[in-house]
């Protein structure tokens, strides 16, 4: 039995990687290097593109959770993410270059698997197929997906990568590493700010042209991913409460917290790049290195890539998917990834090791045994399938999503958030005694 998987980024790689681990051979389509997305520029597969930030590590945490989980279930995405990490304070950060590299080798290597370099279209592969083409699935294949779903009604929204930096061209006398409220390492640079200093930042920042919008005529941004200058044009005081809030940090030339901070994150293990936090934008190129230089210790900044933004596609999940992915009105048809409309790297990965994982059980045993209600990973399956939905958006992992304990904890939140993630590690642990992995 051959199993197709479509697309080999996060979701594709991890899918088509428990399905080999588990004797099912799989034939993984990949359009690059022949054809490349907008925002897609390495041949590797696993591509990073927004952020090289994985988020939270600890169990505390809903990110920290579902990557615990998924190192628990052997994730090929968690393994190399943990492989190629750096230091990024109390998050799981890596060099974006190096876990591309190391996913492509593994997945090259694996004798169950094997790489068809071409991009599917009109037609989809005969037998069982997974589509995890991500939110830049190409027109032609989405049109044979909307086709596949009976032109039912989907949606779209705008993502947004942040520009990276070179290390060596910031100024070190204004710049100072801290994380926030010295939190794990000291992994971040910060650039802090007076009042006066914001102010002339934030002017130039809402009055920037932004690049030409080509062949969408609707704007829907994640909120979760939103572009730095439409924050901003929300409100003055937005950014201060956002990604420039000063909170927890503490300048050490004077003392005190600034009026505002940016925050710089380790981009690859050599630390000679780094990315501006929560700086996703649309602004044009000219105008990105025109503003930011504008931010103290970034006057002679480097920009080693600018911020672009691209179009994220999701189909209406609850009403296509059950919580196993698979389409309700056809049992050999599997969505994996953002397409989905869960959120975020790790989330993808996580739906593409479930897909893999629930397909190899039904085609070697003939049924499914699902992941506990109380996991992190059930959790975001059963949300991408809940026909009660009405407005159906992306979703990030997080404890609301996540069943309640059923009684009241003392204490701080961060304790009943612990009791949940034991409870679900209890069940993880539990469910790879029975698979024997």
């Amino acid at each position: 039995m051959t199993v197709s998987v479509i697309g080999a980024g996060l979701a594709g790689c991890e899918c088509a990687w428990q399905l080999a681990r588990r004797g099912i051979h799989v034939n993984l389509y990949e359009m690059k290097p022949h054809k490349f997305t907008p925002a897609h520029h390495s041949a590797d597969f696993a591509e990073l593109v927004c952020s090289n930030s994985l988020r939270g590590a600890g169990i505390e945490t809903a990110p920290g959770l579902l990557k615990e989980e998924m190192r628990r279930l052997n994730s090929l995405v968690i393994r190399t993410a943990d492989e190629t990490a750096v230091p990024a304070g109390g998050a799981l950060a890596v060099d974006r270059n190096e876990f591309s590299r190391q996913i492509t080798k593994k997945i090259r290597e694996n004798p169950n698997i094997a790489v068809m370099e071409q991009e599917i279209t009109d037609h989809l592969p005969e037998g069982i197929v997974v589509i995890a083409t991500g939110p830049l699935t190409s027109d032609a294949l989405f049109d044979t997906i909307l086709e596949l779903t009976g032109g039912k009604e989907y949606l779209h929204f705008f993502d947004a990568a942040a520009p990276v930096v070179s290390a060596e061209s910031l100024d070190y006398t204004k710049v100072f590493k801290a994380s926030r409220y010295d939190k794990g390492e000291a992994a971040y640079l910060n650039c802090p700010m007076t009042k006066e200093e914001y102010d002339i930042f934030y002017k130039a920042l809402i009055t920037a042209e932004c690049a030409e919008w080509k062949r969408f005529e609707k704007l829907h941004v994640f909120e979760g991913c939103m572009p730095v200058e439409i924050m901003a044009q929300r409100g003055e005081q937005t950014l201060l409460f956002g990604p420039l809030k000063p909170v927890g940090l503490r300048d050490p030339r004077t003392g005190k917290e600034p009026y505002a901070v940016v925050q710089l994150r380790q981009d690859n293990k050599e630390a000679s790049l780094y990315n501006l936090v929560g700086f996703q934008t649309h602004l044009k190129f000219g105008e990105q290195k025109r503003v930011f230089s504008l931010i103290p210790g970034l006057e002679q900044a480097e920009f080693a890539r600018f911020g672009v933004m691209h179009r994220n596609t999701y189909i209406n999940a609850p009403q296509l998917l059950d919580n196993m992915y698979c389409m309700k009105n056809n049992p050999d048809i599997y969505f994996a990834g953002q397409i989905t409309g869960v959120e975020g790297y790790i989330e993808s990965a996580a739906s593409g090791l479930t897909v893999g994982v629930y397909l190899a059980q039904k085609l070697i045993n003939g049924k499914i045994q699902p992941f506990s209600e109380h996991t992190a990973i059930a959790s975001l399956a059963n949300y991408i399938s809940d026909e009660s939905i009405t407005n159906f958006q992306p979703m990030n992992i997080n404890f609301g999503i996540i069943p309640s304990l059923g009684y009241k904890v003392k204490g701080k939140k961060k304790e009943k958030n612990t009791q949940i993630a034991l409870r679900a590690l209890n069940t993880i642990d539990e469910y790879v005694r029975m698979e024997k992995l």
